[in-house]
């Protein structure tokens, strides 16, 4: 079996892997230029977007930031999963509010605004603490703009005024005060099977997902049910098929979603070593309509981005339960160069993992890595 993925970077990259031994041949299409490569090499292989297409038995997308036009390409061959709407829905939050909105799932007060002057109106509405988010473009912590009180929204104003908010609205949430931050990464088969992982719990710092910490702990099975319940309206709502992931806010006893992302996702890198069958073999099995693996952790485990740096000491692997999964890319600021997972048998021994691997780490770049070892540690 072809899997044509849009998008050359790590997730394809990932599943290329994950589908050699189903014998699955994975293909990857770099968006910004149109050439058909293979995902881990970026070799340009010797045949046009069109035939690649044709040649397809499913075709998927490992980011959402896909252009529009080549999603229609790939929609008119009726082999697009998950389908086109999903996909945009995940790249333009003004889509996902509505979605939201239309399947009565709890999210955070928000407004939408298309006009700065609008602003004072959001803040009548929603108070002074707000978290502007651009509705489309923005991830990792760019394109988001925050307000602390009333009397910063002219800065801010002028701030946002080269903005284009007519092309691009801004979706203005109150900024909501929570727990912990959750995420439950699950898969939806063609004739609407439904699997889930457990959920992850996940620490970030300077707006990008630095932990992901798997099971996450403390969760109820009330917690644990309305986290899939909402999965699976949110899967039925968009006939959804492959790998979904959709983030939370935990407030008390209730989730919040925060966002949903149409494909495989960083919080679930964990599941390479800490599940039976990782979610980048899950998501081909669904778009290529095989039976879905076993999703069950295997202990405690936890994934640990490495970002905007490439100097690790490969001794790190002395570290019991530890897996390096280098991306091959050239190091910049905030970039994701790699991940670590790490696989124990309880949370302390987890914790332990985590401040023996510390000592490979630069602290001030990994600054949830003793923290949480720590706090696992104690438990």
């Amino acid at each position: 079996m072809k899997v044509l993925i849009f998008g050359a970077g790590q997730l394809a990259r990932m599943m290329y892997l994950a589908g050699a031994p189903l014998g699955i041949d994975v293909q990857a299409v770099d968006v910004s230029n149109e050439d058909v490569v293979n995902p881990v090499t970026k070799d340009k292989l010797p045949l046009s977007l069109a035939e690649a297409l044709d040649a397809a038995d499913a075709i998927s997308v490992e980011f959402e930031h896909i252009p529009e036009t080549l999603l229609e390409q790939a929609r008119l061959t009726g082999k697009l999963l998950p389908g086109k709407e999903a996909i945009l829905t995940g790249a333009d939050r003004v889509r996902e509010k509505r979605l939201l909105e239309r399947l009565a799932i709890p999210n955070c007060a928000h407004r939408i605004v298309d006009n700065v002057e609008q602003l004072d109106q959001a803040v009548d509405a929603l108070g002074d603490k707000l978290i502007l988010k651009a509705s489309r473009d923005g991830y990792d912590g760019y394109g988001q703009w925050r307000l602390a009180e009333r009397e910063d929204l002219p800065a801010l104003k002028q701030t946002l005024a080269a903005l284009d908010l007519k092309k691009v609205p801004l979706v203005v949430e109150q900024m909501q005060q929570f727990e912990r931050e959750l995420s439950l990464v699950g898969m939806r088969s063609k004739d609407g099977q439904l699997k889930f992982y457990p959920l992850a719990e996940n620490l970030h710092h300077q707006g990008q997902l630095h932990v992901s910490l798997a099971p996450a702990p403390d969760c109820s099975d009330a917690l644990t049910g309305q986290a899939q319940d909402i999965f699976s309206r949110l899967a039925e709502g968009l006939d959804y098929v492959g790998v979904l992931a959709v983030e939370f806010f935990q407030v008390g006893d209730q989730l919040l979603v925060n966002e949903i992302a149409p494909r495989v996702h960083n919080s679930g890198h964990w599941s390479m070593q800490g599940a039976d069958t990782c979610q980048f073999e899950n998501h081909l099995r669904a778009v290529c309509g095989l039976p879905l693996g076993d999703t069950q952790a295997r202990g405690a485990n936890v994934m640990i981005n490495v970002i905007g740096y490439d100097g690790l000491d490969l001794e790190l692997l002395k570290v019991p339960g530890s897996h390096l999964h280098w991306y091959g890319k050239s190091v910049r600021a905030k970039r994701k160069m790699a991940h670590i997972n790490l696989s124990a048998g309880n949370y302390k021994q987890l914790g332990e993992a985590m401040l023996a691997l510390a000592d490979y780490l630069p602290a001030s770049h990994f600054p949830h890595v003793l923290g949480e070892g720590k706090k696992l540690q104690a438990r």
